[in-house]
């Protein structure tokens, strides 16, 4: 997976936690991340760039903006839509149509997972799959080429 897509990808990840409350897996982030949510700069300054978020000075944190919850209600109508055409498929026929169309199968991968809540807890995530090394830093974790690569291997692939 290129950089553009994995901060691309992250960022959805990203309008999801912000977009939600505490109870349901969101969380605040605050201007000055600390030292374990570092890796999260990049995808931060992409969604600041693309008005998805503003850096509220005041209370010190991310806010989600307007265009930000836009954006979220159409990644959410666009993995339901996807939902409800593959479900019933299996991973071999979706994947093949999806190249057909010219869509990117990790995409679609992704925003179902997202959509289901299956990343919400990424350390949770890991130990699921049987991982041997989990990683415990969420963020890092969301921004290293290992979670793609994992989740890539479902579609008989890897992100790069």
């Amino acid at each position: 997976m290129n950089s553009d897509a994995k901060l691309t990808y992250a960022g959805i990840y990203l309008l999801k936690k912000l977009d939600v409350d505490a109870e349901h897996g969101g969380i605040e982030l605050p201007l000055a991340l600390p030292r374990e949510l570092d890796a999260l700069d990049p995808a931060l300054e992409r969604l600041v760039l693309d008005g998805h978020v503003v850096m509220d000075r005041k209370k010190g944190r991310y806010q989600l903006t307007a265009s930000g919850t836009d954006h979220v209600g159409n990644l959410i109508d666009e993995a339901e839509h996807y939902i409800d055409e593959f479900d019933a498929m299996e991973v071999d026929a979706v994947v093949a149509e999806l190249q057909r169309r010219r869509l990117d199968p990790l995409r679609v991968r992704f925003l179902w997972g997202w959509y289901q809540g299956e990343f919400d807890d990424l350390v949770l995530w890991q130990q699921r799959r049987g991982l041997v090394e989990i990683e415990t830093e969420w963020a890092s974790y969301l921004m290293d080429d290992a979670f793609w690569d994992e989740l890539a291997g479902e579609l008989g692939g890897d992100s790069n």
